[in-house]
């Protein structure tokens, strides 16, 4: 199979003029991930819900105080898009995203943009279907935070690695999952003047082996738990990968956290699975 076999067409894409909250509506109204920037009929740029997420926190301090719909897409697009041929094979482009660390190829023919290439496209090839492995063949490891991590922690983790956070209860146990979709859509820009602290309370030992003690953590406007999903798919791992990408593809998702007999083993992602056709 290639790129042509697997490419969404039409592609979604936005104007270089155009605001961070026009993409971040298109991609809500369409249920995207991803969209091109085009400046007239050229290809400039790539904006992910990831940028949205992240970006908007990292920009300069004069534009974090503007309004989203002040913020020109410019400023948090990737310029200059790594791009494929329609004849790329399943292989190459599995390859390429895990090169250049991205999530969508756009399909270039003769300098005209004719389709786009996601993890979700090749998720979908037989390349899939064929892999003979188990989750805990590919499964890696998982970021936890609690329900009352601050955004920012979250945040900061999150872009550290470079991957979803996973949610615990403090008895360990599963309680959400935070996405780079929770935290590109998610309303909370900043601490707004005037908005009421929170006050979140927390155990902590004094002594490692000791008794837990509260404490009391304020000026916190938004926590972990306030835009984490639940509940959250898993699988065990020895589950076949095949039997774990229909999973989430029927439930329109990029992850399952991987648990036996209650523990939190790992996580499996499309990255994993993508790993596992690349090789």
């Amino acid at each position: 199979m290639h790129a042509r076999d697997v490419m969404s067409s039409p592609v979604q894409v936005i104007g270089l003029d155009d605001s961070a909250a026009y993409a971040r509506n298109q991609m809500l109204r369409n249920r995207c991930s991803r969209l091109l920037v085009m400046d007239g009929e050229q290809l400039v740029g790539i904006i992910t819900k990831k940028d949205l997420g992240y970006r908007l926190r990292q920009s300069e301090p004069s534009w974090r105080r503007r309004p989203i719909d002040r913020v020109p897409i410019s400023l948090l697009m990737t310029p200059d898009p790594v791009s494929v041929a329609p004849d790329a094979t399943i292989g190459t482009l599995a390859g390429v995203m895990l090169e250049f660390g991205v999530s969508g190829l756009p399909v270039v023919d003769d300098c005209t943009l004719v389709g786009i290439v996601t993890k979700t496209d090749i998720l979908r090839s037989i390349s899939v279907e064929q892999l003979r492995m188990t989750v805990g063949d590919l499964m890696g490891d998982v970021v936890t935070v609690s329900r009352y991590h601050s955004l920012d922690h979250v945040i900061g983790l999150a872009s550290e690695r470079d991957d979803r956070v996973v949610v615990v209860n403090s008895d360990g146990t599963l309680a959400g999952i935070i996405t780079e979709s929770n935290l590109a859509f998610f309303e909370y820009l900043g601490h707004v003047p005037g908005e009421p602290d929170r006050e979140v309370t927390m155990l902590r030992r004094e002594a490692p082996g000791g008794p837990k003690t509260r404490r009391h953590v304020r000026d916190v406007s938004a926590v972990a738990e306030d835009l984490m999903s639940r509940p959250v798919e898993s699988a065990p791992p020895d589950a076949p990968i095949a039997e774990a990408v229909r999973r989430m593809r029927e439930m329109r998702i990029n992850s399952l956290v991987v648990v036996d007999g209650g523990d939190i083993k790992g996580i499996i992602t499309r990255d994993d699975v993508i790993k596992g056709v690349a090789t």
